[in-house]
């Protein structure tokens, strides 16, 4: 923009917008003409939301506006604060505990939503809230008082409960499968437990067919060994292992440890420089990756190529954002492998699948459940065999105080590459269908196994296909071994 030396030295350019970011801008600043103040913009991991949100404080500045930037990490600060004077802004001041840029009389300030909801709120006509599905109660009291005020939310993921009560319009201007398809994020190939492929599932108001995904796993329960699925797929790419806790992430690092794979450890606990050691350490190759417990959802720029899902959950947004970890570009890089060992995928299918186009109410919010807690009793000392009192961590008569174990199952299986976006023709059908017969013939089940495999595969009875049978493949077998798995569990039951 011509007015952008004003603010700076004239040595660094915003770099050009891409089409999608142009259309961003577009969308709203139509939105602002409708009459909005409060407006979402949803930009996938990896879109380039920071230079949107660089442009947007371009434009303010030129039009003598002030712009507060709020992001909800402290480890995210630098980072804007860098990619900010990357894009030629240098009129910067910092809200954060001790950071050596404060300077409040600065038209542009990144501000720390932990810090300026315990000081203050800036002086400034427009609020760009970074990860915005975040919500923050004294977040959403500042855009009450102040109705008049411009704010601009940034997310990956709006879809939280209670977003439509704060703000007013939600703009998608870009799918993630369209920024894949441009080049903008990296391709990706999902191995996930062998359950029926999930084209093939139909789906019933939105959802899918409840019949055939009735067989999903426990949800403390993974599948397939995750160091040797591993050591089998990932080709030693550079690793993010989202694990179930604490006890259940040393587990794992300890696993890659005794197959000689070195890989490092992140929780809640490991502060900023800690974890740029890590990330210092994974570009050197000196460690494979980084196993972490629900911390490595955002701000995560570094060069990602395989995700261990090694962590169930029901939550869309976590589950992208912790795939969007891996699909930023970089050279070399043809696609994002990911290992999902709590078929995630079952439940919620592909990243690329789940949207929303309308903002949630907090009114959607469904009663909690609420669970009755027995009474606590004495437990016996793993050491010395003395019984403890309820809640007593050390015993009182050797001293030994135990560590959390892990109480995360693995159970036998194996995971193979689940594809989207093909649905089953007649072709398929047939192939699976005749190698169906094969294996009921060798097991000589009387045609029983091969109707109920189909059946079990594709939702329905087989129809107009002939009676040849071939040879099944390996992917046949794992899903047939799988099918047994899911029966002697059920039976056991």
């Amino acid at each position: 923009m011509s007015s952008l030396p004003l603010f700076n030295s004239g040595s660094v350019t915003a770099r050009p917008l891409r089409p999608h970011q142009h259309s961003a801008l577009a969308m709203i600043k139509r939105s602002l003409m409708a009459g909005n103040k409060r407006i979402i913009c949803q930009l996938s991991t990896g879109a380039g939301k920071t230079r949107l949100a660089a442009e947007i404080v371009i434009g303010a500045l030129a039009k003598g506006n002030k712009v507060c930037f709020t992001v909800p990490a402290i480890s995210l600060i630098d980072q804007t604060l860098e990619s900010f004077e990357g894009e030629g802004i240098d009129e910067l001041g910092v809200i954060q505990a001790n950071h050596p840029r404060t300077h409040y009389g600065m038209p542009v300030q990144i501000a720390s939503v932990q810090t300026i909801t315990r000081r203050f709120f800036p002086d400034s006509d427009i609020v760009i809230v970074d990860e915005c599905h975040k919500r923050n109660k004294k977040m959403s009291e500042w855009m009450r008082d102040e109705p008049n005020k411009i704010f601009i939310g940034l997310s990956a993921t709006p879809w939280a409960r209670g977003l439509g009560d704060d703000w007013q319009d939600l703009v998608t201007p870009v799918s993630m499968q369209e920024l894949i398809d441009a080049g903008y994020l990296s391709q990706f190939r999902v191995f996930a437990p062998s359950h029926p492929d999930l084209s093939g599932v139909a789906t019933v108001q939105g959802d899918y067919h409840e019949g055939q995904l009735g067989e999903v796993m426990g949800e403390a329960t993974l599948v397939a060994d995750i160091v040797d699925t591993w050591l089998a797929r990932a080709e030693r790419r550079p690793t993010l292992v989202f694990a179930v806790d604490c006890a259940h992430a040393r587990k794992l690092q300890e696993q890659f440890a005794a197959k000689g794979i070195a890989m490092g450890y992140c929780d809640a606990h490991v502060d900023l420089i800690e974890r740029q050691v890590l990330f210092d350490r994974l570009e050197r190759r000196e460690i494979a990756g980084i196993v972490n417990v629900g911390t490595l959802t955002t701000g995560v720029d570094a060069d990602i190529r395989c995700i261990v899902m090694a962590r169930p959950t029901k939550s869309e947004m976590l589950f992208v954002q912790c795939i969007g970890r891996g699909l930023r570009t970089a050279p070399g890089k043809a696609d994002c492998l990911i290992l999902d060992h709590a078929d995630n995928h079952a439940r919620l299918g592909f990243v690329t699948q789940i949207h929303h186009d309308t903002l949630r109410s907090g009114k959607d919010k469904p009663a909690p459940t609420v669970k009755e807690k027995g009474e606590a009793l004495p437990r016996e000392c793993g050491s010395c065999g003395t019984l403890k009192p309820p809640k007593v961590s050390e015993c009182p008569s050797c001293g030994f105080k135990p560590s959390r174990q892990s109480e995360i199952e693995t159970e036998e299986g194996e995971l193979i590459e689940v594809k989207q976006g093909k649905k089953p023709v007649k072709a398929d059908k047939q192939e699976f269908w005749s190698m169906a017969l094969a294996l009921d013939q060798a097991r000589a089940k009387d045609g029983r196994l091969a109707k109920a495999l189909y059946r079990g595969k594709f939702g329905v009875w087989p129809q107009g296909l002939n009676q040849t049978a071939i040879t099944p493949s390996p992917e046949f077998m794992s899903y047939e071994r799988s099918r047994r798995i899911a029966y002697a569990k059920r039976a056991a039951k």
